[in-house]
């Protein structure tokens, strides 16, 4: 369900970011409850990924604002994002391809690395602890996503759908409570849409994460979800369960074209 501001871990109200004279986002609000999974929907152009960015900090908004645990996510730098607990994956694959997954998922974790450069190179005690920590979250990651058979196997080696799972498995190293996941269906046969379900809904349990995915492919959304927001023309046109954005006149206009 939809939540309530007050009890929201994300909270945007009135975003717009403009790119010259066009208006990508245009007074966007809505929120996200702590421990759901939120669908962002709508057709090409309509802002998704723009919002996103506006999330990941790599685009600046001209108005409105954006609270992740009631604070202001322009307080945070672009770098200290996934610090802050926002974890991402990309529309395009951003893996190491020569490096094994083990090493691919390892890297997720250093954005909570404490050490510094000279306590690496000197092999401090606590260097060796925090690797051994990261070594532990990394086989819990790899066991819940599946990955064990393949996880000294180069990632360039792997099926599309497997690489993608690396990918999740590398946002889930950085411990995030929000994960925004952009078209993670993407480039994925029947089959593996449904295993992704299924996959979705056990890590969002087990790790009670708060899940924001944009997505175009609406069987999936409609039964992962908790919540769907959709958008066209960069402004927000329902938000509510996935039957009651089903069955939102200005979605069917905004998809198909024809009155509902």
């Amino acid at each position: 369900m939809p939540s309530s501001a007050s009890a929201a871990l994300l909270e945007v109200s009135g975003v717009t970011v403009r790119f010259g004279g066009i208006t990508a986002l245009d007074q966007v609000s809505f929120a996200v409850a702590p421990q759901t999974i939120a669908g962002l929907i709508g057709p090409n152009g309509a802002g998704k990924t723009t919002l996103f960015n506006c999330l990941s900090r790599l685009y600046t908004f001209s108005e409105g604002s954006i609270l992740f645990e009631g604070r202001p996510l322009t307080d945070t730098a672009p770098h200290g994002i996934a610090a802050l607990g926002i974890g991402r994956t990309f529309q395009n694959l951003a893996l190491f391809r020569t490096m094994s997954v083990w090493q691919n998922v390892m890297i997720g974790g250093h954005c909570r690395s404490e050490s510094g450069f000279l306590a690496n190179a000197l092999r401090m005690p606590h260097v060796r602890r925090e690797e051994r920590r990261l070594g532990e979250r990394a086989a819990h990651v790899i066991e819940l996503l599946e990955l064990r058979a393949v996880e000294q196997k180069p990632v360039a080696d792997l099926p599309f759908g497997t690489q993608k799972r690396v990918e999740l498995a590398r946002a889930l190293m950085s411990e995030p409570k929000l994960l925004l996941l952009d078209e993670p269906a993407g480039g994925l046969n029947h089959e593996e849409v449904d295993g992704l379900r299924q996959l979705l809904r056990r890590i969002q349990s087990e790790l009670a994460l708060t899940i924001l995915l944009v997505e175009h492919h609406m069987n999936l959304v409609m039964r992962v979800s908790d919540q769907v927001v959709a958008l066209d023309f960069g402004r927000k046109i329902a938000d509510g369960t996935p039957a009651q954005v089903q069955n939102n006149p200005d979605v069917i206009r905004a998809y198909l074209g024809v009155e509902a």
